[in-house]
């Protein structure tokens, strides 16, 4: 159920900010105007960061029995409004029911379908809701099956169906006319003149930004280029698709097809409406499908074979649909292809009284959004990401001619995993693992589970495996520039901590020099997204850097998958069992203890989990601050809500918005303000997923001296309490 709660408004004002340079910054006025509006909703509220709520509705049905149905429709149009929706559709001629055969041609029915519209429109005035409804209308001397759009008491449009099913158990043929026979661009119905009809009408609302509606009709969908198509070059952003479609075996699948690449190739929502219970069976059965996608995922579905009337709610992310048609310039490129057929769309406007108050998300907002929480499409991506690493491995071996590789393992996360795929990589050229060169390079924190476990895994790999100290020659460096650490005194800054990144990477250097090596880079898509690396001659730099599109989160999954397939043998499982298990540290300050590592990266740059979600919303969707911790908080704001990818419980966490906001702060000021010139000159990887590379090659490139003001200023637009 929604969340309807009271919820106190939070007061913008004018913000001017101060660049590094002192010159004075200020919003421009169309911006704060839009967010003015916004922010009368409350933070909490799902529609000030560009969600809408949606319904799809299967009501029962008696065939031919247009009252019953008007008054099964409006109890769930009111249902609907109950949950803040801001539209309802329901199932192609619902108000008739879809199989009444000849009976299409009775007056009767038809001046009773009448009698339900008015009904339904004199019932819903109060509603501020667009609600979409299936009947038979007869124009002038033809028969269309329509949609009525209503709101507010008024037919907005009346879309009609184009490609009219004529075969196997389908004879609509026999019954209507297509779109196309419409001699006539407005009808008048219900004591409204001039309501627009036809199948090219998209339906904006002027105060939603990126919410403009297109109808189409069950078989439109079906064909090779559904008026969809059209419709989003058009600027529709959602699409409803009102639907009888009886069930067959399978046919539930093609379905899901159907709407899934519909909605990916328009990057539009995509809302379906099949007929359920009540349906004439004398030859069909009906299975009641709903289902909603979003640019090709699923985020609603009804129960099928449901005896029940059913409403399915879900919101539609406009915001993502608007950015990626943004960012695909091929989108663009279509319109102008394909520009007279866009022109013939016309736009009806209107405006929808926003919801207020506290209306949190009901859709599940991943937690991880780079790993599936689904276990087979998660082993599928693990697989592919392992792969994707070796291949791009063994390829730069191949076409160098470098039969060697130089790697240092510190028995750490990332390290490990380079690991791994170096050992796959050997495995799959044919080479013996002893071409790979392994050391270990303790330091002035090393800890002894990390050093026993870099030993342990170098051994079961068998790798050809080294150890070389490097306090001495830090020492000897400190001493050459005057540290104070040199002449015994504590001071561990980042000059001692960079030191002993430095002398790591420079020692793997020299070596793949003497022993014909390529050094291959362990740091990760997370940490170059928040800068966490020495630059140059430390973490920052190798010959090439296999982990450095996969995220934190992702790679502890893929070392897991690694273990259960025992891919590299069960004695590394095991001991890569034990190295998941240890706390992720860059082991540079030294501690009281030497069994577990004394420095804590995540007391420092926030919870990898949470960094990987903004990641993910900054740089593969362009989000504003406040949206994301909107978004943050309807995932995390309770541990026991919603699925997990198979994370213990007590490793489960919650995070209240000010833990989310304190940490989003973090993450802006290091990507935007102070680790681009970094990412500018990352060595060669391979790109693993879709947005999931920060190279200037392969998919993000920005400038490294703009600085991190836009994003830090709308952080006053979060709120410090829950």
């Amino acid at each position: 159920m929604p969340y309807v709660l009271s919820c106190g408004e939070d007061k913008v004002t004018k913000k001017y900010l101060d660049d590094f340079s002192g010159q004075r910054l200020v919003w421009p006025d169309i911006w704060l105007d839009k967010m003015r509006g916004r922010d009368q909703l409350g933070f909490f509220n799902l529609f000030r960061h560009s969600f809408i709520r949606v319904a799809v509705c299967i009501p029962e049905v008696r065939v031919a029995d247009p009252d019953f149905n008007a008054e099964k429709t409006l109890g769930l149009i009111r249902r609907a409004a109950e949950s803040k929706a801001v539209l309802a559709i329901f199932p192609e001629l619902g108000l008739s029911g879809y199989s009444n055969e000849d009976l299409f041609h009775q007056d009767a029915l038809l001046y009773s379908v009448e009698n339900a519209i008015s009904r339904l429109l004199d019932e819903t005035r109060d509603l501020d809701m667009i609600s979409v409804v299936g009947a038979p209308l007869r124009v002038r001397h033809g028969l269309y099956n329509c949609a009525i759009v209503m709101h507010r008491g008024k037919v907005l449009g009346i879309p009609v169906k184009t490609y009219l099913p004529n075969y196997r158990e389908f004879y609509e043929k026999r019954q209507f006319s297509s779109s196309t026979e419409l001699a006539v661009e407005r009808v008048d119905l219900c004591d409204q003149k001039d309501i627009p009809i036809g199948s090219n009408l998209v339906f904006d609302v002027k105060n939603i930004s990126g919410f403009s509606l297109f109808v189409e009709i069950c078989e439109d969908v079906w064909v090779p280029i559904p008026p969809s198509s059209y419709a989003s070059l058009a600027g529709a952003t959602v699409i409803a698709n009102l639907s009888a479609s009886n069930i067959t075996v399978g046919k539930d699948e093609y379905r899901h097809s159907l709407a899934s690449s519909q909605s990916a190739r328009c990057v539009a929502a995509y809302l379906y409406a099949a007929a359920g219970p009540g349906e004439s069976t004398t030859d069909l059965a009906w299975d009641g499908h709903a289902i909603i996608y979003e640019n090709g995922n699923l985020i609603g579905e009804s129960r099928r074979f449901s005896f029940e009337p059913q409403v399915v709610i879900s919101e539609i992310d406009l915001d993502r649909l608007v950015q990626d048609r943004m960012r695909l310039t091929s989108f663009a490129s279509s319109i102008e292809a394909h520009k007279a057929d866009v022109k013939v769309f016309r736009h009806v406007e209107l405006d929808i009284e926003i919801p207020k108050g506290r209306i949190l998300l009901n859709r599940e907002i991943s937690r991880f959004p780079y790993v599936p929480t689904d276990r087979m499409l998660r082993d599928k991506r693990c697989y592919e990401v392992y792969n994707i690493q070796v291949q791009g491995l063994a390829k730069r071996l191949q076409s160098t001619g470098i039969k060697n590789v130089v790697i240092g393992v510190s028995g750490g996360l990332d390290s490990t995993h380079a690991l791994i795929v170096c050992a796959r990589t050997m495995d799959v050229l044919g080479y013996p693992r002893s071409n790979i060169k392994a050391f270990t390079m303790p330091g002035f924190a090393t800890s002894q589970k990390t050093y026993k476990n870099a030993l342990r895994l170098m051994d079961v790999l068998g790798v050809d495996a080294g150890e070389i100290d490097i306090r001495p020659s830090c020492m000897q460096m400190m001493k050459d520039i005057g540290h104070p650490f040199a002449e015994g005194k504590e001071v561990y800054d980042t000059t001692f901590e960079n030191i002993q990144a430095g002398e790591r990477t420079s020692h793997l250097f020299r070596i793949a020099n003497m022993k014909d090596g390529l050094v291959v880079g362990t740091g990760d898509l997370s940490e170059l997204a928040l800068g966490w690396c020495t630059y140059g001659v430390g973490d920052h730099m190798s010959h090439y850097s296999v982990n450095a599109s996969v995220p934190k989160t992702l790679i502890q999954y893929v070392i897991r998958w690694v273990m259960e397939k025992d891919i590299l043998g069960s004695r590394a499982s095991e001991c890569l069992r034990d190295i998941l298990n240890t706390e992720i540290s860059p082991e540079l300050i030294p501690g009281t203890g030497e069994e577990q590592p004394a420095q804590r990266t995540e007391d420092i740059i926030g919870p990898y989990e949470l960094q990987d979600f903004n990641n993910y919303y900054f740089t593969r969707l362009g989000y504003m601050p406040s949206k994301i911790a909107f978004m943050a908080y309807c995932a995390w704001r309770d541990a026991n809500r919603g699925a997990w990818p198979e994370v213990p419980e007590d490793r489960r966490h919650s995070y209240t918005i000010s833990e989310i906001k304190r940490w989003l702060a973090v993450y802006i000021h290091r990507f935007f303000g102070m680790s681009q010139f970094k990412r500018s000159c990352i060595p060669n990887a391979p790109k693993v997923g879709s947005g999931g590379s920060l190279s200037p090659r392969g998919d993000y490139r920005a400038p490294s001296d703009s600085v991190d003001a836009p994003w830090l200023s709308d952080l006053d637009n979060i709120p410090d309490k829950d």
